[in-house]
Formats: structure tokens, C-alpha cells, sequence
């Protein structure tokens, strides 16, 4: 993480990323406390309790499997001796199984299950997405057919290993709302994340430039759809390495994040951020 190369880093004066991460302005539907009316359609995290569910308005679904992540947020040990209630489907929000919180047969160690809470808003929602346990990490490297017999790997590593992910996530949510704050009069409630989904394999048109001129290529790649108001937008982002991690804040990867160029309006983006790069 260290430094963050991303096209982003020149932000207009008139609006920043913390214009997103404060607290909504005035206009906001949860400062209308004396206005009983159904609050804006494009902001659907703030509608009141009881409304039709985004899905049946055609908004985003709720992710299935977050529902139950809170449960390993405030009791993560009830949460575990409760079991797998969920279908054992593909969740398409993030294009994973549920949540498996079952030691692996041959695990040499056990792990918490606990999840953190992020700070990224979930679209359709009032709520948070929420980060994998260690043990959830665990069986899913497994799943990828990683073979922890072949790696010298202690209960701290894997504890390093989730701080470092969830800082990497935080780290390009913050790149993203420096994009979005280009759109803080259109969507002044500010965007919340859809969904996401990696794609280590399909290398984006900028890394492989960027190979061609002899730079490094990326280690990773994530696809993220974040909801504007209502609108889909998807962001490209691209996972460097960026050295020795930074032991107080879990900081090495060095991230390109960036809209995709799928519509005109990415496109007039990253022309007005170039613009500003070149010319401050």
C-alpha cells in the first residue's frame, strides 16, 4: 500500500473525498426529521424501515451472505457453534461461496472467526460490507488450492494477512471516493459498493501498457460496481507491490484505481483528472 498510484491524486479545489466520507449535507434525507416524506429514490441506503426492498424497486440486492456476517461481529463464537445456514450458493455480489467458518480437516492451528466491520457503505442498504475472518481466509486459499504444508505459516501470519487485505480495501474505497467526489452535486448522499469481483488473470489495457514499457505488472485486479445514486459506475484497480509492509498501518500495496473506460462520462473524468495532473 505505501503510496497510492492512482490517476486520481490531483482533486479538483471545489469538491474532495472527504465530502463523502463526513457526514451528509442538509439536503440528506436523514437530517428531514420534520418532512415525514419517502426520501430520493437514488438514495437508497437512508430509506425509512419497512420500504419495498431495493430489488423489488430494481436497485441492487442485498448481498445474502453479508445479512449474516454481523453475527460474527458481535458474537463471533455463538455465530460459529450456530452452523452454515446459508444455501451453499455463489453470492454474486462478491462471486463467493458462504461463509465457511469450519476449521479445515488438517489445519495445524486454530483461528478466529471473527469479522471487522469496513467502512464502505453496501448499496441497498444502511449498512456496512464486512470483512472474512481468518478462518474464512483460511478455507478460501484452500479453495484456490493453496497448500499451507508447503509455506512456514504461524496464527500471526494469518493475522497479518487479514490486516493487510482489509487495509487494501479501505485504502481503495478511499481512491474511489476521490473519483466520486467529481459527482458530489448528483449524488450528494454520497456512493455505496455494489458489488465486486477479482480478476487476477485478465490484465487491464493500462497494465499491459505499462508491462510493454517495461514496468512491473500487477499482482492482483479487482473489478468494483459502485452505485451512484442509483447509478452503476465500474472502477479498475490495480494491485502493485509496493515493498516492506508498513507494520503500523499494514500499508505496501501500491494501487492504481480508476474508472473503466466503458462510458463517455469515465471517459470526461480521467480527461479532466489528466488535464489537472499535467497542468498543476
Amino acid at each position: 500500500m505505501g503510496a497510492t498510484a492512482s490517476s486520481s491524486t490531483v482533486q479538483p479545489s471545489t469538491v474532495t473525498a472527504a465530502q463523502h466520507a463526513a457526514t451528509p449535507p442538509p439536503g440528506c434525507p436523514m437530517h428531514q426529521d420534520s418532512q415525514p416524506a419517502s426520501p430520493p429514490s437514488g438514495c437508497p441506503m437512508h430509506q425509512a424501515a419497512g420500504s419495498t426492498p431495493p430489488e423489488q424497486n430494481g436497485g441492487p440486492p442485498v448481498p445474502a451472505h453479508q445479512e449474516r456476517a454481523y453475527e460474527f461481529v458481535e458474537c463471533p463464537m455463538k455465530a460459529a457453534a450456530g452452523g452454515d445456514k446459508m444455501p451453499h450458493d455463489i453470492d454474486p455480489a462478491n462471486m463467493m461461496p458462504p461463509p465457511n467458518q469450519t476449521p479445515a480437516q488438517d489445519q495445524p492451528f486454530p483461528l478466529p472467526v471473527n469479522r471487522e466491520v469496513s467502512t464502505i457503505p453496501r448499496a441497498g442498504s444502511d449498512k456496512k460490507w464486512v470483512y472474512p475472518s481468518e478462518q474464512m481466509f483460511w478455507n478460501a486459499m484452500l479453495r484456490k488450492g493453496w497448500r499451507w504444508k508447503e509455506d512456514d505459516l504461524g496464527p500471526q501470519d494469518m493475522t497479518n494477512i487479514i490486516k493487510i487485505h482489509n487495509q487494501n480495501n479501505e485504502q481503495a474505497w478511499q481512491e474511489i471516493l476521490k473519483w466520486e467526489a467529481l459527482h458530489a452535486e448528483e449524488c450528494p448522499c454520497g456512493p455505496s459498493l455494489a458489488r465486486f469481483g477479482g480478476k487476477a488473470k485478465e490484465l487491464s489495457p493500462r497494465a499491459k501498457m505499462r508491462s510493454w514499457m517495461g514496468y512491473e505488472l500487477p499482482f492482483d485486479r479487482h473489478d468494483w460496481i459502485v452505485n451512484r445514486c442509483g447509478k452503476e459506475v465500474r472502477y479498475v484497480i490495480d494491485y502493485y507491490d509496493g515493498g516492506e509492509v508498513d507494520k503500523q498501518t499494514y500499508q505496501f500495496t501500491i494501487l492504481d484505481v480508476r474508472p473503466a473506460l466503458d462510458s463517455l462520462g469515465a471517459v470526461w473524468d480521467r480527461t479532466k483528472v489528466a488535464w489537472w495532473r499535467w497542468t498543476s
